[in-house]
């Protein structure tokens, strides 16, 4: 894998993107491969601004807005951060991108409704000219995840969303995955870190 990749992460909360994508920088670091690491909402000053507001438990925003603020972040992310990166030759390696906004938005919001699904297809076919090469999806119970998550010592708009909530949001990475299985790797996420890590490299061979 010479060219330069696209590489992201997924998951419900508390699944252990970050300590598995530092793993996997490491490892990057170990093959002398030329890497940024960023992450979604976020990634460049306006996304980071958004993010911000989205994750903010004051804000009080519809579906649709929040929504439109991910692509919004997304587009300029893209633009500021990514395209350039992959142009200079470097890896991406990002936390999240156009899955999770199907699955939080799409499942966890909308529940899954037909209509919003293709509006979000529609919104990813209109503002995104660079789709990942490889996803890793940490699959891990949303019970799981929920606990996890919940004893960190500050807790986000979206992490403090009840059961339900990201019993959908998995489901919405389930679909994903059962799409397109062979960008959207889907990894055991029950184990130490560096189980984990270990079943997801062999996909970098």
């Amino acid at each position: 894998m010479t060219a330069p990749k696209f590489i992201t992460f997924e998951g419900t909360e508390g699944v252990g993107k970050t300590t598995t994508i530092d793993g996997f920088c490491r490892k990057l670091d170990s093959r002398g491969i030329a890497y940024i690491r960023t992450r979604e909402p976020g990634g460049s000053p306006l996304a980071e601004t958004l993010r911000k507001i989205l994750l903010d438990n004051k804000t009080n925003i519809s579906d649709d807005t929040e929504l439109l603020m991910m692509f919004t972040a997304r587009a300029d992310h893209l633009h500021q951060t990514i395209l350039p990166a992959l142009a200079d030759g470097k890896w991406v390696v990002c936390d999240r991108f156009f899955d999770s906004t199907v699955a939080y938005q799409g499942f966890g919001r909308f529940g899954g409704d037909s209509h919003q699904l293709a509006k979000i297809s529609s919104l990813i076919e209109a503002f995104v000219p660079k789709k990942p090469d490889l996803t890793f999806w940490l699959d891990l119970d949303p019970v799981i995840g929920i606990q996890r998550a919940g004893k960190r010592s500050v807790v986000d708009r979206f992490e403090s969303e009840d059961l339900a909530f990201f019993e959908r949001t998995y489901q919405g990475f389930l679909y994903q995955h059962q799409k397109n299985p062979n960008r959207i790797k889907r990894i055991n996420a029950n184990g130490s870190p560096a189980d984990v890590l270990s079943r997801l490299l062999p996909f970098l061979t």
